[in-house]
């Protein structure tokens, strides 16, 4: 996912976009990430929370609210970072030790995410990319996000705990990224079953819309999450963040509307990519992700419109799409439906 051949590309790169397209109209409507449209309508924070540390008391709160709401067996399985981005290259040391030097492997299940292999990498790992799932049954780290990034495929609980156990057996570990499974079936989480030779990343910005707050959580079995615990350090999560964080994770009505909501605006999008005659080929209800033979014309012709999507150099058949906010879908609309599109 690198396009420029130096450091990775990610979504959400606005200067960039104006760099690309000096003339595009302003404000850019920014489409590029997986980030909900909706921010939690969180209350304002204390003053206390900005002036004072946070007081440990909140974040065993927040850890103990986060176990409930992700099935965890228990807040001790948990530790809360600053986003999940910082959390892998912590695991891999729990785990593995400082260094996972001596023909340690890993395999990632792709294409996904790519912070994930090059974080692997930095670790001292082998890594191998690869598009099946057994072939994750020789690594010694193995990592699956789940549902993923940028396609939406979905691996079956079974076949995740299958290979968690599998790994477990000769000291590895699976990492499952379930960045993206607050919009689809909480269910489907693997974070009750951390104690088989399993850990789980948990974004807080992505469903909630406040990926500015840097939030983020690591399930694992108790002694390896004690150790992430220890390296992060006793005031990891700011005091705003906290208040703010555990509004959000109590709030389950919210959660649960939120998700119809997703879904409804997700079918929205599907529409009318169909009436610009782009099929949609996979996603969650947060992005959809398209496969079309003019990917790249499409790409500029939103860019030109001031409409940023997410580009990929090693695929350039394929875009990913976020959902626009309320006041955005008529842009998006006019956009597609032109006539500069279509000829």
């Amino acid at each position: 996912m690198n396009l420029s051949g130096g450091a990775i590309e990610h979504g959400g790169n606005l200067r960039r976009a104006e760099q690309l397209f000096p003339q595009a109209p302003a404000p850019w409507i920014d489409l590029s990430t997986g980030i909900n449209p909706h921010a939690y309508p969180f209350s304002p924070p204390a003053a206390t929370a900005f002036s004072r540390l946070p007081e440990p008391a909140d974040l065993a709160r927040l850890k103990a609210c986060a176990a409930d709401l992700y099935g965890a067996p228990s807040p001790a399985h948990l530790a809360a970072a600053p986003g999940t981005q910082i959390l892998l290259p912590l695991l891999i040391e729990a785990v593995f030790g400082r260094t996972a030097a001596g023909g340690k492997r890993a395999a990632i299940l792709s294409p996904t995410y790519a912070e994930h292999a090059h974080m692997a990498r930095l670790a001292g790992f082998a890594v191998h990319e690869t598009a099946d799932l057994s072939a994750l049954q020789a690594a010694d780290l193995a990592i699956v996000v789940n549902p993923n990034n940028p396609d939406g495929r979905i691996v079956a609980r079974d076949d995740l705990l299958a290979l968690g156990r599998h790994l477990a057996a000769k000291g590895g570990l699976l990492v499952v990224d379930e960045a993206f499974l607050d919009v689809i079936d909480p269910q489907a989480s693997v974070a009750g079953a951390v104690d088989e030779g399993i850990a789980v990343l948990r974004s807080f910005g992505k469903f909630y819309g406040l990926a500015g707050v840097r939030l983020g959580f690591a399930v694992a079995a108790p002694p390896v999450a004690e150790r992430l615990c220890a390296h992060l350090g006793p005031w990891a999560i700011p005091g705003p963040t906290l208040s703010i964080g555990l509004e959000a994770l109590s709030d389950r009505a919210w959660q649960a509307g939120m998700r119809v909501q997703l879904s409804q605006e997700a079918a929205r999008l599907d529409a009318l990519l169909a009436g610009a005659e782009v099929a949609v080929c996979g996603g969650t209800p947060l992005f959809r992700y398209l496969r079309h033979p003019r990917a790249g014309a499409l790409f500029e012709h939103l860019g030109q419109a001031g409409i940023l999507v997410r580009r990929f150099a090693e695929r350039p058949d394929c875009l990913r799409v976020g959902l626009p906010r309320t006041q955005e879908w008529k842009r998006l609309e006019t956009a597609l439906c032109s006539e500069n599109w279509h000829c």
